[in-house]
Parts: structure tokens; C-alpha cells; sequence
């Protein structure tokens, strides 16, 4: 009973969460090593994913659950962001707390071309809601933090993506 009533509350904290449609937030650029011991991700073969070996591209990191309803009605657009920017030197991740079988049996009902990643420790991030997108640019900074959906194939997205992928200082 107590695990269902956290549940509910985390539910109604990130469904709430969810509903913020913010067009640009920064955050301050935080050094990735830094981040490294936080962001804990394993592909679903279970092999860990280490975002150093990423150093020099962007990495997109969108943060998602396969019960959140704005998280699935942001993908369609994340699909076309990614697809938009496959020349570019840009790691699109979407990374979920949930059993690597649940986001397995998810990526086989849904037609998408993501990267699907496992989150093995989301309470260390202290992530308010979901979604939540992180953007790291070349040099390996923190630039972009975003709590809440965003339609990422609008062109001014894009643009945002484009700008990130072109910090090099």
C-alpha cells in the first residue's frame, strides 16, 4: 500500500511536472566529468554506456518513462530532430529508470529509432519530472536542462540543437 501511494505522488508530482512548455532554458555549464558519476546509464544488453567516449559530439539525453503520457507524445518530435541532425556529430539517448525488459518490450511496440538506454540511478539526478531533456555540448558542458515536453522537430529547436552542436570553447 505505501509503495502505491508513493507512486501515486510521483505520478501526480511528474504529471504536473510534464505540462511546462518552456522554449529555452540554460543551465550553467557544469564539466562532464563532473556529471559522469551521476548519469549512470547501461545499454539493453547491459553494457555500461560511458558518455566520455562521446567527448567532441553533443549528447541529447532525454529522460522518460513508458507510463508517461507526455513522454511518449514528445517522441515523435525527438525522431524528427534526430533524423534532421544524423550528419551532425550529435548522441541522441533516451534513458529510463525502468527494468531494462520494460523499455525492451516498449521499443517493440513502437516503431522508433532510438537509442534506448537504462538509468540505473535517476534518484542521485534529482529529476523534479518527466520529461526532462539534458543537452551536453562538444566540450562536454552542461548547456541546456529542461523539465517538461518540448516539440523538438520545430525549426527554432532544431536551431537550439544546431547553436549547442557548435560550442567548441
Amino acid at each position: 500500500m505505501l509503495r502505491l501511494l508513493k507512486f501515486l505522488l510521483l505520478s501526480t508530482l511528474v504529471l504536473s511536472g510534464c505540462r511546462f512548455n518552456n522554449k529555452e532554458k540554460t543551465a550553467e555549464p557544469i564539466k562532464i566529468e563532473g556529471l559522469l558519476p551521476k548519469i549512470q546509464l547501461v545499454d539493453l544488453d547491459n553494457k555500461i554506456v560511458r558518455l566520455d567516449e562521446y567527448k567532441g559530439k553533443t549528447i541529447f539525453i532525454n529522460f522518460w518513462a513508458t507510463w508517461c503520457k507526455p513522454c511518449i507524445e514528445e517522441m515523435p518530435s525527438i525522431e524528427k530532430a534526430q533524423s534532421i541532425m544524423k550528419s551532425k556529430e550529435i548522441v541522441f539517448l533516451l534513458a529510463s529508470s525502468e527494468g531494462i525488459d520494460e523499455i525492451k518490450e516498449f521499443s517493440k511496440n513502437h516503431s522508433y529509432q532510438f537509442r534506448y538506454v537504462h538509468l540505473e540511478n535517476g534518484e542521485t539526478l534529482n529529476l523534479q519530472a518527466l520529461p526532462t531533456t539534458f543537452i551536453i555540448n562538444p566540450m562536454g558542458n552542461l548547456v541546456f536542462s529542461e523539465m517538461g515536453s518540448r516539440n523538438w522537430g520545430e525549426s527554432d529547436n532544431i536551431n537550439l540543437i544546431k547553436k549547442i552542436t557548435q560550442q567548441h570553447d
